[in-house]
């Protein structure tokens, strides 16, 4: 039996600037109609990031195999090859030579504040890589929205159970839209916020739109998960961290996690608390693809915070 996983979802650069100040002193609230301002950042980092890599960078530390679908441009070489020499498998990510790999502008400045930029590049046309027809699991994560519907057509029409993680991309989709996406997928992730955003979309509650799929995830971020099946309703715990550092990928840190779990067998309740020891990992480091993922560090976090080791 296979137990690989396809991974759908965007790779994308972010590029992070910090400049030494405040905001709110370099803009004046009767001019922001014509707003003219430039910010000195004497710090800059360039991260890897986008769903895609950073659920299967996770996946494939704990051991599993991902397949990522996804698009990037022609300065998305070395990112192709980073994932690469990770053991991730990297044959249907497409690379487009006349655009830009996906990139995210981000200024901070020293109130956390921030003004962000996104430019989509080749994500937008990430829906020209077609899904195989085996696989342990799926995950439709946020990518180009004609990649979203693709990929859960494929993934239904072939049998391949798979989850629904809108995150992000979930302005995209009309209410009548998510429910068709609902209907077709074996489970559902989303944090908090999320699920109220899909309720209003659709007019569903938590308790309906967990009815339309087998299982439903809803992170709480320190107050944990709750995981839904039928009429059962289980509460996980928040695993204790040292410190938070960077929440950026904890919630792909949290679907590695799953899928792993998922994709060998672990069940539902081991793999959602695996997934929680692995968005608490994440957010002790800085940036989304950093933080080392060790099976033993991991199985000694999981038997800290439940009792038990996972394996």
């Amino acid at each position: 039996m296979t137990s690989r996983v396809l991974v759908s979802g965007s790779m994308a650069y972010d590029t992070i600037m910090v400049f030494d100040g405040h905001f709110k002193d370099h803009i004046l609230p009767d001019r922001v109609h014509m707003l003219n301002v430039s910010f000195l950042a004497p710090s800059l980092k360039r991260e890897f990031g986008g769903c895609a890599a950073n659920i299967a960078y996770n996946l494939r530390g704990l051991g599993g195999h991902p397949t990522v679908l996804a698009a990037v441009g022609k300065d998305g070489e070395d990112y192709i090859r980073r994932l690469a020499d990770l053991g991730i498998d990297t044959s249907l990510i497409k690379l487009f030579e006349d655009l830009y790999t996906a990139q995210a502008f981000i200024t901070t400045d020293l109130a956390d504040n921030q003004i962000s930029a996104f430019h989509p590049g080749a994500m937008s046309q990430a829906h020209e890589v077609s899904a195989p027809s085996s696989a342990a699991w799926g995950i439709v994560a946020p990518n180009g929205k004609d990649a979203m519907l693709r990929h859960a057509r494929e993934f239904t029409e072939a049998g391949i159970p798979w989850i629904l993680d809108p995150g992000q991309a979930l302005p995209l989709f009309s209410g009548d839209e998510l429910k068709a996406l609902l209907g077709g997928a074996t489970a559902l992730a989303v944090n908090d916020y999320e699920c109220g955003l899909m309720s209003e979309k659709t007019g569903l509650s938590e308790a309906q739109l967990a009815a339309c799929v087998d299982s439903m995830v809803v992170t709480r971020g320190a107050d944990g998960s709750v995981l839904r099946q039928a009429d059962r309703v289980e509460k996980i715990a928040a695993v204790a961290i040292t410190h938070a550092v960077d929440p950026t990928g904890c919630g792909d840190a949290y679907r590695g996690g799953l899928l792993y779990g998922l994709s060998t067998g672990l069940g539902w309740s081991v793999s959602v608390r695996l997934g929680s020891v692995m968005g608490a990992i994440k957010i002790e480091n800085a940036g989304p693809q950093n933080h080392r993922v060790d099976r033993d560090q991991v199985a000694q976090r999981y038997e800290q915070a439940y009792g038990v080791a996972p394996w």
